[in-house]
């Protein structure tokens, strides 16, 4: 099923490391960060309906800003989840899967579910379980996970196996959540190797095939 990404496209600039901004956004005007998330929104409903596609897919932080707090930056997210109820319900766009952004921000330098930092790991599970939750809401198809900087930059420093317990641990705890939440999606990982992390534990196919055995999620994930 072919879907619209919201990340690139209504989130990208146009630029490179070489470059300014070469896209013409004219919904990012507004001095708000709120209103600049709503009035991209509409107009990314509008493109799904002009372009004819059923689908689209986001991370939660392309929809809603991040706020001081986790508390504010989930109000933020309810109050856009809204909103785009709201618009699924006048064009008939669905939600073929949402994931959560544990990659832009520094506190993910060094991991999400494998960050040697217990608070980090604590915030990663906080905004998962979120993401799933509004994916849930939004009717979502599948959730997904990228571990983007799940992996290393030298084994000089990294314990593996430890890590690799921890990330197993995290996705239970997401297996969990969707249970309770009574979300039916499937639960989906993202192969993609050094992208940008060296070497990532999400490596390719066979690399996550093997994860998922080792730990007993085989029946949950795909």
């Amino acid at each position: 099923r072919f879907a619209v990404c919201y990340w690139h496209t209504f989130r990208g600039i146009g630029a490179d490391m070489f470059g300014a901004p070469t896209f013409d956004r004219p919904w990012d005007q507004s001095g708000n960060e709120m209103q600049i998330a709503k009035d991209r929104l509409r107009a990314a409903f509008e493109f799904f309906t002009k372009l004819g596609v059923k689908y689209f897919t986001f991370h939660d932080r392309d929809i809603a800003p991040a706020g001081e707090t986790i508390e504010q930056t989930e109000k933020n997210l309810d109050e856009i989840i809204q909103l785009a109820k709201e618009l699924q319900k006048q064009t008939g766009i669905k939600c073929l899967w949402g994931t959560a952004n544990l990659f832009a921000d520094p506190r993910y330098m060094n991991g999400a579910a494998t960050n040697p930092d217990a608070h980090v790991f604590a915030y990663a599970a906080a905004q998962v379980k979120k993401a799933m939750e509004v994916t849930h809401e939004l009717g979502g198809e599948n959730y997904v996970f990228w571990g983007g900087r799940e992996g290393y930059m030298s084994l000089l420093n990294t314990d593996v196996r430890k890590e690799l317990d921890h990330l197993a641990a995290f996705l239970r705890m997401a297996v969990e959540h969707k249970k309770k939440i009574g979300f039916t999606g499937q639960l989906l990982i993202e192969p993609k190797p050094k992208e940008p992390t060296k070497h990532q534990y999400d490596y390719d196919a066979q690399t996550v095939m093997g994860f998922l055995n080792y730990y007993g999620l085989n029946k949950d994930f795909k």
